[in-house]
Formats: C-alpha cells, structure tokens, sequence
C-alpha cells in the first residue's frame, strides 16, 4: 500500500489516453464539404479569437497573483501550485472547446446521412473529450504534486495553490464566456426573431455566428473549469481536514473516524483515490452509452449517468475496505452519489417538467405573467435541493466528522468525466442544429437536431444544479478546512454569532452574491445593447442582407462580444479574489469565517434560483414553439420569447458566476490562513 500515492496520476494518465482515444474516433467522422464545413469553421475561428484573448489576460493575471504568492510568506511552493492548478485548468477548458467546435458540422452531417444514432454518437464523442480532459488533468496535476507535498502533514498546505490556480481561471472562463454567450443570445434572438421575424439561427442574423461561438466558450470552457474547480476544491479541502486530523492524533497508530482507527496515509491519500476510481467508472459509463445509442437519447445518457454513479459507490466500498477505511466513510460516499442525483432530478422538474408547462401557458395572458411564474418556479425549486444538502451535511458529519462532509463532496463529483460529459454534449447538439438551419440541410436533419438539442438543453440545466449542489459542498468542505486550519494556529478561535465581527462578516459575505449578480446581469444588458445595435445597423445597411442576397459580417459580432466580455469580467472577479484578502487582513480570521458563511448561503440561494428560473423559461419557450398555445408567432410565443431572453444572463452568466464566487473566496481564504491573526 506504500505506492497507493502514485495511483491518482496513473489514472490521470489513462484518463488523457482515453481523451485522446475518444478525440480520434470523434474527427473519423465525416463533415459535410461547402456550406456546413464554412460555418464551423467561422465557429471555429470566433472560438479561437476569444480564446486567445481571454487567456493573454489571464496569462498576465496569473503572473501577478503568482509573484504575490511567491515574495509572501507563503513562498516559491505555494506559487507553483498555483501556477499548476492555473495551468490545467486553461488547459481542460481550451481542449475541450476545440473537440466541441469540430464536433458539431460532424453531428450536423450524421443527422443527414446516419440518422439519430450516430449523431448522438459523435455530439456525446465531442462532450466526452471535454469530461475526460478535465478529470484526468486535475488528477494528474494535483497528483504529481501530492506524491511531493501531500503525504507529509507539515507540508500538505503548499497544494491549496493549486485549487486558487483553477479558481481564478475558472472566474475568467465563466464570467467572460457567460457574458460572450449572453450578449450574443439576447442580440441575435431580440433583433432577428422578435424585429425581424426571422427564425433562429437564420444565415441573414449577424449575431448567429457570435451566439454559436457563444455556446462553446461558455457553456463548454466556461462550465468545464466551474467543475474543475470544484473537483479539484472538494479534494483538496478535504486532505486539508485530513491533515489536522493526523496532526491532533499526533503520534498514534491511526486516526479515529467515525469509530475506526484509518492508518493516516489511507486518510490523507483516500479523496485522490476516490476521483481515481470515479474517473475509471465515467470511462466506462461512457461506452454505456455508446452501446446504448440505438435507445432514446434520454435513456441512452441517464444509463450512462446511473451506471457511472452507481458502479463507483460498489467499487468504493470495495477499496475503501482495502484501505481499511471504516464503514461510516462509505456511508459519506453514498450520501455524496444519491444526493448529487436527487439534485439532477430536482432540477430536471423544475426545468423540464410540469413547471414549464404552467409558464408556457401563462404566455397567454402576457409577458409579465410568465415572468411572474419563472421567479415562482426558480424561488421554489431551491428548497429540495437545499434540503438535501443539509441532508447530506447531517448524515455524513454523523457517519464521519466533518471529514465525511468532505468524502461526500468528493464523491458528488467522482464521476465528473460523465456529467460533464452530458453536459457538453447540449452546446455540441445546439452548434449542429444553428449549423443545419444555416446551410439549409432541411426540415428532416433540423429535425434530429432539434431532437438532440432539447435532450441537451434538459442535460445543461441538470448540470448546472449538479455544478451549483457540488459548488455548495465543495465551498462548505473549503471553508471547514479554512476553520480547522485556523485553530491549529489561533486560540480559542470561534464563529460564534454572538461576535461582532463574525456578525459584521456574514452581513458582507451575503451581499457579494447580489453585487456579482448585478455586475454581470448589467453587463450582459450593455454588451447586448452593443450587439442589437450592430446587428441593426447591418440589417439597415448591407443592401439585400435580409433578402437573402447578401452575407452578414459575423466577424463585427464576435469581436463586439469578445471585447465586451473580457473588458466587463475584471470587477466580479477582483471582488471575488481581493474580498477575502481585504476582510482577513482587515478584520481578522473570525470576520473572514463569517464572510465565507454569508457567501455560501446567499451565493447558493441566488444560483438556484436564477438558474432554474432561466431554464424553466428557455424550455417554456421551446414547449409554445413545438406547436402547444399557438405555437411560433402566437402571442404566447412571443411573451414566452421575452421570458427565455430574460433567463438568459439568469441561467448562463449570473447564477454560475456564484459557483465560483464562492469557492475562490473559499480557496483564497484556506491558502491566507497562515498568514491570519484573530
């Protein structure tokens, strides 16, 4: 068992080759020549362009925040983790994109010549590239550092840099590629579909290309390096917690959890090799649903899901007795696979289901009572995932200590390949239905398309609650480690809310979450008034654009939305990195506890909310358009319309920006705890 450290790089490792496996069989597939192939290579390039942008200011950010890690006392280590964690997690995010952008005219030309099948194949082939590259790197860069740091409890704090690495990439994917997305969105449906009565994704629309770039740089980098960060948060946190265990044990044999004396290797090693094996399961999962691709799209993807989930919690019992892991922990990785799958169905409900179907009747009467049912449905479908979270909390912490909150965050997120892997899926399957309409493939190939696109659309929302449930339990486990790090160093330190300064900490924590919030919807608002007003002055000036006779300039629109994006994400995410520094440093580790409780809180009431409101109103939409009140260019289209353009910087911008607020006011806190004074 002395080796078990080498494992997590090890499947890093193999979870790149099967990346690299999967990428190769995805680009075997044909793309369609002429029309199709242009576009994506349009899409391509408007990726790209964005991409190289966003990373140059992200290059420079990351040197800075580097050299300040590195003269502080926190030291060279420190700053290498950071830079490591920096660099995985612009790397996951970068790859995964480019698989996508050559996955969708691929998806587009299977539709046409394959059929439904194959098109799931290759839409799911470009998703899984992204899940895989994700996991693996995060495995094996956390890893490799571990094999150096992690064992040691003296020096197993010099890998919190490489969580606050991923986190500030992951604020600049985010925030920038919701912004991108959402300008271009609200744009191109504003203009096109409401003044122009033109449908969606029309070739004459200015803002399709930007809204297809859109797709890929938000809801496929952008949602890859959310997750990342909290995988590699929730392990890191929790080999945190592990390390003050060994240390108050002191020179004992092994280390009490839950009633079990857990040898400290095995304690310290088993969230790393917890992710191992959930990366081992999605691998398999995802041949699942390849074999399964001959089902329903639904079924296909949920076998794949249960499979990837399920499997993981039998092999863990199995390895954790190996490890001579107490059963009580295993009962944290149990609570951590069921809660994170009741929180999917949750959302799946409130965004899919009976819900939706009530705002879209609403429609009837106006837009302002569909606005009014969207808050409702979002408001009210915060309360059983919040339920079983603390759920979760209370189980685990029984079973395990606070420990086992931590190995049930770890075990949310173990299979992280697979959900991300449907997850990226939807914006691959949303590309090959713009591209489709584009190049006028006809009404039997939008019909897959759109087939595909509104699995993927049910898949994102999903995501995104399992993206926000994960960030809740990753960010509490990040702020337990911060609370048993300070009392090692500081006596008698307390969150009691008896404390003014804990009191004056919650209070500040609670309103970053509305100030991000407002940031970014804002900036969605601006930078989409930039894009309406472009794609106006295209249609009034380019003679014959909306006959038909006569190309858009797709180029003025990326470039609107890219300068728009990075110029608007520098205030959210200085809040989020600078908010726990000011607050520690000026008030004190107690202020600082209380600022992270305040954040957590509202941060996870308004994701819920905003982003369950907007994917209620974006399917409430997609049920009037398939032929339900009127169907398109009834008056309840047009009021659900309204709805779907409000949720968009609700679901897409505002509400995942909170995930990584959050856990980088987390991060930043565990890596300053050091430095802190009561």
């Amino acid at each position: 068992m002395d080796n078990i450290i080498l494992i997590p790089p090890i499947a890093g490792v193999i979870g790149l080759v099967a990346a690299f496996v999967m990428y190769r069989a995805m680009v075997r597939y044909p793309a369609a020549e002429g029309r199709p192939s242009e576009i994506a290579e349009l899409i391509r390039a408007g990726a790209k362009t964005f991409m190289r942008r966003e990373l140059l200011l992200i290059a420079l950010s990351v040197a800075v925040i580097a050299v300040a890690i590195g003269v502080s006392p926190l030291g060279l280590t420190s700053a290498t983790s950071f830079l490591v964690g920096a660099v995985s997690s612009a790397t996951a995010g970068f790859m995964g994109m480019m698989a996508a952008t050559r996955a969708n005219v691929r998806t587009t030309t299977a539709a046409r010549d394959k059929g439904m099948n194959q098109a799931l194949t290759v839409a799911f082939y470009g998703g899984s590239v992204m899940g895989l590259v994700l996991a693996s790197l995060g495995l094996l860069g956390l890893g490799i550092l571990y094999v150096f740091f992690g064992t040691d409890p003296e020096t197993a704090e010099e890998i919190h840099g490489f969580a606050m690495g991923a986190g500030v990439v992951a604020l600049f994917y985010r925030v920038a590629g919701g912004i991108f997305t959402k300008s271009a969105d609200v744009g191109a449906d504003l203009v096109g579909k409401v003044e122009a009565g033109i449908p969606e994704d029309d070739p004459r629309n200015p803002g399709v290309i930007a809204d297809l770039v859109g797709d890929n740089v938000g809801d496929v980098a952008g949602m890859g390096s959310d997750i990342f960060e909290s995988y590699c948060g929730a392990m890191i946190a929790t080999v945190a917690l592990a390390t003050v265990l060994v240390v108050e044990a002191g020179e004992a044999v092994g280390v009490d959890v839950g009633g079990a004396l857990v040898p400290s290797q095995s304690l310290m090693a088993l969230p790393l090799l917890l992710s191992s094996l959930g990366l081992m399961c999605a691998i398999g999962a995802i041949a699942i649903v390849k074999l399964a691709s001959g089902l329903q799209p639904q079924v296909a993807l949920r076998l794949g899901t249960f499979g990837a989930t399920g499997g993981f919690i039998v092999l863990a019992l199995v390895m954790m007795n190996w490890l001579d892991v107490g059963i009580g922990t295993w009962v944290a990785v149990l609570v951590g696979g069921i809660g994170g799958t009741i929180i999917g169905l949750s959302t799946e409900y409130y965004t899919a289901g009976k819900p939706i179907r009530d705002i879209a009747r609403s429609g009837e009467t106006g837009p302002a009572t569909v606005i009014i049912s969207g808050l409702s449905t979002g408001m009210q479908s915060v309360t059983v995932p919040l339920f079983t979270i603390a759920g979760m909390i209370a189980v685990a912490n029984w079973q395990s200590g606070l420990y086992g909150v931590g190995i049930a965050a770890v075990s949310m997120l173990a299979t992280v390949a697979m959900t991300m892997a449907i997850d990226a899926y939807g914006p691959v399957a949303d590309n090959a239905g713009g591209i489709a309409e584009m190049s006028a493939m006809g009404e039997e190939t939008r019909r897959i398309t759109d087939s595909l696109d509104e699995v993927g659309n049910t898949t994102a929302a999903i995501g995104k609650g399992f993206a926000i449930g994960a960030a809740a339990l990753a960010a509490l486990t990040l702020i337990n480690a911060y609370i048993a790090d300070v009392s090692l160093r500081i006596d008698d330190f307390s969150l009691a809310i008896s404390q003014p300064n804990v009191l004056i900490g919650m209070f500040l924590g609670g309103v970053l979450p509305f100030l991000v919030a407002s940031i970014t919807m804002n900036s969605v608002g601006r930078a989409a008034f930039e894009m309406i007003e472009e794609i106006r002055r295209q249609f009034r000036e380019i003679p014959g654009l909306l006959e038909g006779n006569a190309e858009p300039d797709a180029v003025r629109c990326v470039d609107i939305a890219t300068t728009a994006a990075i110029k608007r994400m520098l205030l959210p995410a200085s809040i989020a990195v600078l908010s726990p520094v000011i607050v520690g440093f000026g008030l004190g580790a107690e202020a600082l506890g209380g600022l992270l409780g305040g954040a957590l809180l509202a941060g996870v009431l308004l994701a819920l909310t905003m982003a369950n409101a907007g994917g209620a109103w974006d399917n409430a939409k997609k049920h009037v358009e398939a032929g339900h009140h009127g169907g398109k260019g009834s008056e309840a289209h047009s009021a659900n319309v309204v709805g779907d353009t409000v949720g968009d910087p609700l679901k897409d911008t505002s509400g995942p920006s909170m995930n990584i607020l959050i856990n980088v006011m987390a991060i930043v806190s565990l890596v300053i705890a050091p430095l802190l004074e009561s």
